[in-house]
């Protein structure tokens, strides 16, 4: 089927792998900016860690059509 992924026998849509691979960058960019002081320019954390995931889910979305994942 389009937009799936078979994993070891299982169907996986290629959105949920997109978003958990989105959440653990968006972890990891979180971490480096908060090593980095740079949250304090920020008004509002969790917003702009929000804006940050969906601004990296749709660069990965967006990305995955070059590789073949989605038709």
């Amino acid at each position: 089927m389009i937009g799936e992924t078979a994993i070891g026998g299982v169907f996986l849509p290629v959105l949920l792998l997109i978003g958990m691979l989105a959440l653990a960058l968006t972890v990891l960019l979180s971490r480096l900016l908060a090593l980095t002081n740079i949250y304090r320019f920020m008004a509002y954390r969790p917003l702009v860690d929000i804006a940050l995931f969906v601004i990296i889910l749709g660069l990965l979305d967006f990305g995955a059509g070059w590789f073949g994942l989605r038709p």
